[in-house]
């Protein structure tokens, strides 16, 4: 079902459209803002949630206490720094074969995987 434009959604899209850093939805709720100064909160938190179960975004929790938030949907994996928090984009191909690999071991029917690496980014090393 396709959603309707709101200016309010629309924003909001086009504030994870122009980021790379996997907002907050308190982040979000900041940056949309700048663009709709009287938007509320709660408007935010609903039209994100409304946003994932549409497919339009995805919504990062892999345990992480804050979901985090990004356009990009096509299927990759996510690095978390530890000390900072931040969450990275992996260029690396998703193992599919992951997938068959569990259906076939536990007879499941595996649908795909999230995988969510976790260490120290290049920044928090030093």
């Amino acid at each position: 079902m396709a959603l309707r434009n709101t200016r309010q959604r629309e924003a909001i899209l086009r504030v994870l459209r122009c980021s790379d850093s996997h907002p907050s939805a308190d982040e979000v709720y900041d940056e949309v803002r700048k663009l709709v100064p009287h938007i509320s909160k709660g408007t935010v938190y609903r039209n994100l949630r409304t946003l994932v179960e549409n497919g339009e975004i995805s919504e990062l929790n892999l345990g992480g206490v804050t979901s985090r938030f990004e356009y990009r949907y096509h299927p990759h994996y996510h690095f978390r720094c530890t000390k900072c928090g931040q969450v990275f984009d992996l260029d690396e191909p998703v193992d599919h074969a992951l997938d068959k690999r569990i259906a076939e071991h536990t007879g499941f029917s595996v649908a795909c995987h999230l995988l969510e690496f976790h260490g120290l980014c290049r920044d928090c090393q030093v």
